[in-house]
């Protein structure tokens, strides 16, 4: 079994490099790959650098916001050969700096329009210890559904956090959407090439998460501009038919295939390492004809 994305308390995880690689450890995985957001912090922590805990290989990667046709996505990084390279160029977009007048605007936004829906919320409920490399909308939301009276309100909103986030905070059509603050933003085909410099594989992560109302005719726009090197066909967002439907879009492409469960530690308690929802359980083989690269 492998799983390619997996995310520490270097960014949005709640879970330290030495939990992980134990983990990791005891569910016998083969291959792994450390993919924190914008950052490839985690491969200078000392633990990862000298490790003696997962007997298995870690392929260097990142997971990389990335802007395209004004949609929000994410690009996976893999086989990262020169990671420093990838490191610099996302302190143009995700210095501290930055990410804290980020989450200033988005708390504010957020804040703005939960006002005009009437939305209740204790603002001094709300998480304040939040690490720059974390989302304050996640614990605006979590504050939004103690009150019971804000789901007739929140609607499909209420089914989950992603649902939220995807189809409201990120949908320029949704009346939820926080639109973009002044920050620089990176773009789609600029990610890629900066993987592409690094020496490593740019791949399209979790296609279905985003809940486009075409993921297939998405994907072929995003190709038309940059061409990728392979799609995450295998994750907790697709169920069975969708992982077939990207596993065979991949193929007829030649594009290769990865997958992981997104772990982000206690955040998303029913995501496990490895496995996600129970239903992952990827076998290295699928990998293999790029892992080694």
């Amino acid at each position: 079994m492998i799983d390619l994305h997996i995310h520490t308390v270097y960014s949005d995880g709640t879970q330290t490099i030495e939990e992980v690689l134990k983990m990791c450890e005891e569910k016998k995985l083969e291959y792994i790959s450390i993919t924190d957001h914008n950052t490839c912090k985690q491969y200078e922590d000392k633990i990862l650098k000298n490790n003696s805990i997962f007997s298995g290989k870690i392929i260097k990667g990142a997971e990389m916001n990335a802007t395209f046709k004004n949609k929000k996505i994410e690009i996976l990084g893999y086989n990262l050969k020169k990671p420093q390279i990838v490191e610099d160029w996302s302190q143009k977009f995700f210095s501290k700096e930055i990410l804290r007048k980020q989450q200033e605007k988005s708390k504010r936004k957020l804040l703005d329009i939960c006002d005009k829906k009437g939305l209740i919320y204790n603002e001094n409920a709300i998480e304040k210890n939040i690490i720059l490399t974390d989302y304050i909308t996640i614990y605006i939301y979590k504050e939004l559904m103690k009150h019971k009276e804000n789901y007739k309100i929140l609607g499909e909103f209420t089914e989950s956090l992603n649902t939220f986030i995807r189809k409201g905070l990120m949908n320029p059509e949704s009346e939820y959407y926080t639109g973009n603050d002044d920050t620089p933003k990176p773009m789609y085909k600029d990610v890629v090439d900066v993987i592409h410099k690094a020496g490593g594989l740019a791949f399209l992560a979790h296609p279905f998460e985003y809940r486009f109302e075409n993921t297939i005719e998405f994907i072929n726009e995003l190709r038309k501009e940059k061409q990728l090197d392979g799609i995450e066909c295998f994750h907790p967002s697709a169920d069975e038919n969708k992982m077939y439907i990207l596993v065979e879009y991949a193929k007829s492409n030649n594009l290769y295939i990865s997958g992981g469960s997104d772990y982000h530690g206690s955040k998303n308690p029913d995501i496990q390492i490895g496995i996600g929802r129970g239903n992952l359980n990827i076998p290295k083989q699928i990998v293999e004809e790029w892992i080694n690269m």
